[in-house]
């Protein structure tokens, strides 16, 4: 057994034949083809140099090891929480890197250490998954007056967050792209911010800074759904009533519509990103739509203006929509100001009208609007203006291809303006 294992290994018959053949090779032979300024290769020999090669190779690996290690233990041991002291004196959160199992935060005092906990609990197969409890110490000595921006950028786990009294400045982009957020809450003594059942707002009601990625989930919650219910597939294309037995009329009001409040005067930058929101009732009054303020809403059908006095509190039970009688087609007439990229892939929105009012188009506003399916075109393949071609060339600034394009054959096509159109009905 031995002697067959040898021949495999060696992948010869006789091990013998190898042995006593293999040295008596002549260099000469081995050396054959020579390149002008080729080393002439090492046979059976080790390199002039060999020691202080393997003394290099030795240090390079010793210090792969001690940066990997470093950086492993960094990122396990790094502070979650990143302050800065500014020059006016105030503390700001500057960068807070979720650790695991951080669902909840409030924002009020600088926090000093953050203590972990494992413990055990049965999933819903009845198998046993480890967590991590997390609590905080703070020193109420430093209070948290600033959110810088991307503070919070793309965190995928806090749902809720609570603003503290003494936080005075947000930063418009703080929480971009936190993905699991349902609610900000707002302590009721803030000089500066106030929350509207869960959506951040400014104190005097006239900014809507942030409405939450997640908030559908806390509302489906609120009004007591178990799940995300979305209507069938096919319902527009056969013309079926969009609302089957689990998906009613009631659950798009009052999960997938949201009414901005009448004291809104601006809709910030970001302020409605990613929002798995259908319809959006504006208020008449709305004077700006800030930079990618209704950024990539895949699922926006509808956005409708109201006229009428509704400041945002909640109703227990029913959630406020519009009298349809005081409801127009499309953008208010006191809009002055649509951001760039604001409408940014609203693909499932048929209808835009840009009132005599607005000044200013940013580039992209409508871009990816439009699209070509099943040889025809659906979305915004065209937008509607109240001014004359050339009262409108005049008044607006246009930002660079701010009414997007779609597929026309082997070339894109810019999508027609049609101008000096009335509001449809």
């Amino acid at each position: 057994m031995a002697e067959k294992k040898k021949k495999t290994k060696n992948n010869l018959v006789d091990q013998s034949v190898y042995d006593s053949y293999k040295d008596a090779i002549p260099e000469d032979q081995i050396w054959t083809f020579q390149v002008e300024g080729l080393q002439k290769p090492l046979i059976r020999k080790s390199p002039d140099n060999a020691p202080t090669l393997k003394v290099a190779i030795t240090v390079v690996l010793a210090i792969a090891v001690f940066i990997s290690i470093y950086f492993s233990f960094y990122i396990l041991h790094n502070d979650p929480f990143k302050y800065t002291t500014l020059e006016n004196g105030k503390t700001e959160l500057t960068r807070f890197s979720n650790p695991g199992e951080i669902y909840e935060l409030r924002i009020d005092y600088l926090v000093t250490d953050v203590i972990s906990e494992s413990y055990i609990e049965k999933n819903d197969a009845g198998e046993s998954v480890r967590h991590i409890r997390y609590s905080l110490k703070t020193d109420e000595s430093t209070p948290i007056e600033e959110i810088h921006e991307y503070a919070f950028n793309c965190d995928e786990r806090i749902r809720r967050l609570e603003i503290g009294a003494n936080v005075t400045s947000i930063d418009d982009k703080a929480f971009y792209s936190c993905y699991a957020l349902q609610e900000i809450r707002v302590d009721k003594e803030n000089p500066n911010y106030r929350d509207i059942d869960g959506v951040l707002y400014s104190k005097d009601g006239t900014r809507l800074i942030c409405y939450p990625i997640d908030h559908d989930a806390y509302l489906r919650e609120k009004y007591g759904y178990e799940e995300q219910y979305w209507p069938t597939e096919n319902w527009k294309k056969t013309g079926e009533d969009k609302y089957n037995e689990y998906y009613t009329k009631a659950y798009e009001e009052q999960i997938n519509t949201y009414v901005v409040p009448s004291t809104v005067k601006e809709i910030g930058p970001l302020a409605m990103n990613y929002a798995e929101l259908f319809t959006i009732y504006l208020p008449e009054g709305l004077e700006k739509l800030d930079t990618m303020a209704i950024f990539r809403n895949w699922h926006l059908e509808r956005v409708d203006t109201y006229t009428g006095d509704y400041k945002g509190e909640t109703q227990a039970a029913e959630k406020f929509i519009p009298d349809p009688a005081k409801v127009k087609a499309s953008l208010p007439d006191s809009l002055t100001y649509i951001g760039s990229d604001c409408f940014n892939s609203a693909i499932e929105m048929d209808y835009i009208y840009i009132p005599a009012n607005v000044t200013f188009i940013g580039h992209h506003a409508f871009w990816g609007a439009a699209r070509k399916e099943n040889d025809g075109l659906i979305g915004l393949y065209e937008i509607h203006a109240a001014l004359d071609e050339t009262s409108f060339k005049a008044q607006v600034d246009e930002g660079d291809q701010w009414t997007g394009q779609y597929d026309n054959g082997l070339l894109p096509k810019n999508v027609p303006v049609l101008y000096g159109e009335a509001r449809a009905k």
